[in-house]
């Protein structure tokens, strides 16, 4: 059995952590391996514009594996050379694959996301909750920080007062809370939750993917660009967008509408 489940809804590309029995946790290399090569997977894959990542069962990721850590196991084995080498080889595929994803990824946290989860959440571009989602950087309760990238995303999603807050406090957000704080932007039933996801998802994805990429990189690209430098990139994909057959259909089909609506008028 896979640790993730990829699922294809039209131009969707649902990814499911597929480990309920432990709450799919990230203990071991071949987890951070099967997640690491579905984003590949969907990244190259041209006829996916949108991407949902889920878990299955009642948690969306339980984050580190405590035991592993009390016995020296999994990515804490050997010695401190050796530790700092799993973790680059190991869970640091993950963020540096969700960095380089080109499609929008919507997060659809249907349960707990401690850790680890809480962090492969903020990697995605947005985020909905079930009202069982729970939220908590608890890496100082053990003593320890994320080692997955945390204290470069979390600000990012939530700004830095927000973030240190999480990070320092070890607290524990309910859903209703991470949407005050925008963690969250939207907040559903459980049983409505992947329904939802997928409605958004579709909406995105009837636009051209090309664009959507496009966009998706000019975001990531101005949050450490000056405007000069984001208005150059900008110009030269807006070039590529304009030649291709996706804006001249909608372009088409957009005037197609408005000939209608005259003609009706």
């Amino acid at each position: 059995m896979s640790f993730v489940d990829i699922e294809r809804h039209d131009h969707v590309a649902l990814l499911a952590l597929n480990s309920p029995a432990d709450r799919n946790a990230l203990s071991r290399q071949d987890q951070c391996d099967a997640l690491a090569e579905a984003l590949h997977e969907v990244n190259a894959d041209q006829d996916v514009h949108v991407a949902v990542l889920t878990g299955r069962g009642p948690a969306f990721c339980a984050g580190g594996n405590v035991k592993d850590m009390r016995t020296k196991a999994g990515f804490m084995a050997g010695t401190p050379t050796e530790m700092e080498r799993a973790y680059r080889r190991g869970l640091h595929r993950i963020p540096l694959a969700f960095q380089a994803l080109e499609v929008p990824v919507i997060a659809a946290v249907n349960g707990p996301a401690m850790g680890a989860g809480l962090d492969i959440a903020a990697m995605c571009d947005l985020r909905i909750a079930s009202t069982e989602a729970r939220f908590a950087e608890v890496f100082v309760r053990l003593g320890i920080i994320s080692g997955i990238g945390g204290a470069w995303f979390l600000p990012r999603v939530l700004g830095p007062a927000r973030a240190a807050e999480l990070a320092f406090t070890g607290r524990v957000l309910d859903a209703g809370t991470a949407l005050e704080w925008g963690l969250v932007s939207e907040v559903t039933e459980p049983g409505a939750l992947l329904d939802r996801a997928l409605t958004l998802a579709g909406e995105m994805a009837q636009h051209s993917g090309v664009a959507l990429r496009y966009y998706k990189r000019l975001i990531r690209m101005g949050a450490q660009q000056d405007l000069a430098t984001a208005l150059d990139a900008t110009a030269a994909l807006q070039v590529l967008a304009h030649s291709t057959p996706e804006h001249e259909a909608a372009v088409d089909a957009m005037l197609s509408r408005m000939s209608r609506r005259e003609t009706a008028s």
